[in-house]
C-alpha cells in the first residue's frame, strides 16, 4: 500500500519532523520512531499513522495527552493543517490527502465527533446514559 508521507511543522521555529513511514511512534525513549527529549512527553506518547489516504493520530497512554486544533482527545484523523499539540509541544501537519479520501477522513472526523460527545464514565458504563439529550423525542 502506497502512502503520502507528511511533515510535522514545529510552531515557533525548528526543524521540520517527517512522517516518512505508515506508522510512527512519538516519545522520550531513544527507540521510537520520533524521539522528543523533553520532560513532559512520554516515554511512549502517542502514534501516527496512515491509513484509507490520511494520517491519524492516537495518544498511546501518554501522561500529558494530546490536542488537536486545541480539544483534547485519545485518537482523531487529521486534515492537512491541523494543529498538534503533543504535551504542550505545538506542530501543524502538511500532507495530500490520496484522491478520494476526504469523504472517507470526514465521515471518520463525524464518528469521533459523535463518540466524543459522550462522556467517558458513560463510555465505560460506570454511569448511565444521561436522559435529557437521549430520550426526549
Amino acid at each position: 500500500m502506497s502512502f503520502a508521507t507528511a511533515t510535522l511543522v514545529p510552531e515557533g521555529g525548528g526543524d521540520p519532523i517527517p512522517l516518512a513511514r505508515q506508522i510512527l511512534t512519538v516519545g522520550r525513549r531513544e527507540s521510537c520512531d520520533i524521539c522528543l527529549k523533553f520532560p513532559n512527553i512520554s516515554s511512549l506518547h502517542c502514534e501516527f499513522f496512515y491509513k484509507n489516504g490520511y494520517w491519524s493520530v492516537k495518544d498511546i497512554g501518554s501522561t500529558n495527552g494530546i490536542k488537536i486544533n486545541g480539544q483534547r482527545t485519545t485518537q482523531t484523523a487529521l486534515r492537512p493543517g491541523d494543529e498538534i499539540a503533543i504535551a504542550n509541544r505545538k506542530y501543524k501537519i502538511h500532507y495530500t490527502l490520496a484522491d478520494g479520501a476526504e469523504s472517507a477522513l470526514e465521515q471518520t472526523l463525524e464518528k469521533n465527533d459523535d463518540f466524543m460527545s459522550i462522556p467517558l464514565m458513560e463510555r465505560a458504563g460506570l454511569t448511565k446514559a444521561r436522559q435529557s439529550n437521549r430520550d426526549s423525542d
